[in-house]
């Protein structure tokens, strides 16, 4: 009798054992499947299709690297990705810019409300791109939206923020607004990190406040900087939905191989050709992974002391 409820617990104990060892599998399970089901499978059948090409007559054959060395060589692809580092150049620097400059202002305790103030940096963020876009497509528009009309109260020449000139500014406004807000909550998140201590020493040491910016927060806020600067790089060359939008008031400006997104989207939508959009995708996912490297050994290299 004294041998039968330890023989009976040890069944329990290697049940429990086992469960727990299971405990974090099953968890993740769910995650594991939908990542294959909705990122790893349509990427592999992606891959199959950009090796293959469709013809009128014949149907589809297998064509290897042909359209991988045809995006190589693609002036509609490589204009669109010249036209998305102009846009780059223009508007990470000012958003960025912005977004920091909102943090520190929000940090320094001068403002009142600040819940309500990172609340209303934020919203823009909140509401989705194509609501933001058709908004801002409205104020753009040559003859109803409110630019044109009050210009021409004044009796000056309206605005034309579609132009081709004028495009690429109008887009990185967009955007700018779209995403101030979700950069000022990373840096005002990092900048929450610092500790007290550090600005108490410094204003003890009669640091002005550029000085400690300068000094003490910039540096430590490098890398959330990096971390923005890499997803700005990423997003800015996987624009879609702005141009998209944008390009039923402006066709003339915005043609169908404006960004590379947009040229893929148009090759599979319009003209059939899967495979060869496949191949324009998975090079502009080559390029977005190589432009991030250069940035992060770049700026590795030239990182302020700490």
């Amino acid at each position: 009798m004294s041998n039968s409820p330890a023989a009976a617990t040890r069944p329990a104990r290697w049940g429990g054992f086992t469960s727990r060892k299971l405990a974090p599998y099953l968890f993740l399970a769910p995650f594991v499947l939908l990542f294959i089901a909705f990122i790893v499978a349509p990427l592999v059948y992606a891959f199959y299709m950009s090796l293959y090409r469709d013809t009128l007559v014949g149907g589809r054959h297998f064509a290897g690297a042909a359209s991988y060395i045809k995006v190589a060589g693609d002036a509609k692809f490589w204009g669109g990705v010249w036209n998305l580092v102009l846009f780059g150049i223009v508007q990470v620097p000012i958003m960025l810019g912005l977004a920091l400059l909102f943090a520190i202002v929000l940090d320094r305790g001068q403002v009142y409300a600040k819940g309500v103030f990172r609340l209303g940096f934020f919203l823009p963020y909140a509401v989705p791109s194509v609501i933001s876009t058709i908004i801002w497509g409205y104020l753009y528009g040559p003859n109803f939206g409110p630019f044109t009309q009050m210009a021409k109260a004044f009796n000056l020449p309206p605005p034309d923020f579609l132009s081709p000139g004028a495009m690429i500014f109008s887009l990185a406004n967009i955007v700018t607004w779209e995403y101030v807000g979700y950069n000022m909550v990373i840096y005002y998140a990092a900048l929450m990190a610092i500790p007290s201590d550090l600005a108490e020493a410094a204003r003890m040491d009669g640091a002005s406040p550029w000085q400690f910016a300068r000094l003490i927060q910039l540096p430590l806020l490098w890398p959330a900087i990096m971390l923005t600067i890499i997803f700005s790089i990423n997003g800015t060359l996987q624009l879609f939905n702005e141009p998209y939008l944008m390009r039923a008031l402006a066709g003339n400006t915005i043609n169908s191989s404006y960004t590379p997104n947009l040229y893929a989207y148009s090759l599979a939508t319009q003209n059939q050709q899967y495979g060869y959009a496949a191949a324009v995708s998975f090079v502009l996912g080559i390029v977005i992974a190589g432009a991030s490297y250069i940035f992060t050994l770049i700026t590795n290299r030239r990182r302020p002391e700490q």
